[in-house]
């Protein structure tokens, strides 16, 4: 797999609920590691919300500008990477991040992400299509799980601070690292 060390990357994916990118914000500063948001990135370099990129320029650019970006992050060490699942499951993506990371999959049980999503959504929460939008990204972040080198952390009924804490220790345990010592 790989050596334990402080280059060891942690990379969160997977979906508990809305909140996830504060968990990732929170344990990356628990940690003192760098952040790297996979979709923040792609958006930048789009230049724009990754739904307008792939209306007006179609799903093959997007698909290679994904690529790019995976290309760069794939050089990184030391960093908690944030990538949505269903990027991590074509092709080769996976196996080549995991050669560097620890990959932890964040999942809860059903009746708890959508108490969460109700939580977050409020009103549009009874909207059909803005409820039946929420739970297809719940089903392409999901894509990840059962995957070789994926580990599952159920966040169902954990605050934000367990599961931050939750996740450090399951990363130290995993890549061996005991202490950053930064």
């Amino acid at each position: 797999m790989f050596s334990a060390s402080h280059d060891t990357n942690l990379l969160l994916t997977g979906y508990s609920g809305p909140g996830q990118l504060a968990i990732a914000r929170a344990t990356a500063e628990t940690l003192r590691l760098p952040l790297l948001h996979f979709e923040s990135r792609l958006e930048a370099r789009a230049e724009m919300a990754i739904d307008e990129f792939r209306l007006r320029y179609g799903e093959t650019r997007l698909r290679t500008l994904e690529s790019e970006i995976i290309d760069e992050i794939a050089l990184a060490r030391g960093s908690l990477l944030y990538v949505s699942g269903h990027v991590l499951t074509p092709g080769t993506t996976l196996q080549r991040l995991s050669t560097t990371a620890v990959v932890l999959c964040l999942v809860a049980a059903l009746d708890a992400i959508l108490r969460r999503l109700h939580l977050a959504m409020g009103a549009r929460y009874h909207e059909p299509a803005e409820r039946d939008k929420a739970i297809g990204v719940l089903r392409r972040a999901w894509s990840i799980r059962g995957r070789a080198n994926v580990h599952e952390i159920d966040t169902s009924g954990l605050t934000e601070a367990a599961i931050v804490e939750l996740v450090i220790g399951r990363w130290r345990e995993l890549s061996g690292v005991i202490d950053m010592g930064r």
